[in-house]
């Protein structure tokens, strides 16, 4: 019996010791980032900017999207309610240029993490050079961390971008 606590309360005492290291290496990292991706598609900008301006068409081509509620007033902002792998994330369009560039940012202030993504949309060897930059915010030191050298500060641009593709029949890796 004294074998199995000695080894429970060992195992609790690493687990701390891991969490511990991993909250220090991640309040040691910069909370600000700018990442960017981009892909070109066989798409004229007008094509290519029309289905990402069209956030409540979302689900029906993005796999880590369930549900897309879209709250526009004419002449007012522009929010979106995005359900999805990820929870549910409250953006607002910001700057919206028509086939040229789009500006979304998140209005959460709990999840972690903030930012916005700026779309440009440029003609490129017959279709669309479509550019997403993060200018992102991680305040979460555990969350820093996992974004950094677990999953990546580019997954979730990466994961948007190949779907934009497959929505136009294309394939496409991002850059």
């Amino acid at each position: 019996m004294k074998v199995v606590i000695f080894i429970v309360v060992g195992v609790i005492a690493a687990l701390i010791l891991l969490v511990g290291i991993v909250a220090l290496i991640g309040s040691r990292l910069p909370k600000a980032h700018v990442a960017s991706r981009s892909i070109h598609l066989r798409q004229s900008p007008q094509n290519v900017y029309a289905a990402v301006r069209d956030f409540g068409s979302a689900p029906s081509w993005r796999s880590d999207v369930k549900q897309m509620d879209v709250e526009a007033k004419p002449g007012g902002p522009v929010y979106f309610r995005e359900v999805g792998k990820n929870g549910t994330i409250n953006y607002e369009l910001v700057e919206d240029v028509p086939a040229a560039r789009m500006v979304t940012r998140i209005r959460d202030t709990d999840l972690g993490y903030s930012g916005q993504w700026t779309y440009m949309f440029a003609p490129e060897n017959g279709g669309t050079r479509v550019t997403i930059r993060e200018d992102g915010e991680v305040s979460n030191v555990i969350f820093r961390f996992m974004s950094r050298y677990v999953f990546g500060q580019t997954a979730t641009m990466d994961g948007y971008l190949n779907s934009l593709a497959k929505r136009f029949g294309e394939e496409a890796t991002p850059q």
